[in-house]
């Protein structure tokens, strides 16, 4: 690790931690020229999910959009943020687990959507309205039917 005091390319690791989330470790140094100390991380490097969408483009997944739909379905409803956030790390794990290169967005949205269906019916018709792209009210009535089975199964 090259010192970012003196450029030196020799040191020593004084002390390492991992964070709190355990995603990266957390390194003191000491230069073995300049005796200055620096923190440096380590952390896992990803490689870069694609999404598939429905038309065959492919974009980079984000998680940020991710959370960003399920807290629209969410919005103004009784469920704490930390649930939200739950969730959104449930999907991105078992996406990242499931697919190495390429997910589906259909795959994307029906995660969510068995999730939802689970934790609140009103978020999941609000999320099914805008993935199953919904046209008018006979398909809203047709969702909450098979919803509304599904629970008294």
């Amino acid at each position: 690790m090259r010192c970012p005091f003196c450029s030196y390319l020799e040191d020593k690791v004084v002390d390492s931690r991992l964070s709190d989330d355990g995603g990266n470790i957390r390194r003191r140094r000491e230069c073995l020229s300049c005796n200055r100390r620096f923190t440096t991380y380590e952390v896992v490097e990803e490689k870069p999910l694609m999404v598939v969408k429905r038309d065959g483009r492919r974009e980079p997944f984000s998680r940020a959009k991710l959370h960003a739909g399920i807290a629209r379905a969410f919005e103004k409803r009784p469920v704490a943020t930390q649930e939200i956030e739950n969730l959104v790390e449930r999907t991105s794990g078992e996406l990242r687990s499931q697919y190495e290169k390429e997910a589906p967005s259909a795959k994307i949205g029906e995660l969510v959507m068995k999730s939802l269906a689970r934790m609140d019916p009103v978020a999941y018709v609000r999320f099914a309205s805008v993935y199953r792209q919904f046209t008018d009210i006979t398909e809203f009535e047709e969702e909450v039917a098979r919803l509304k089975k599904d629970g008294t199964d």
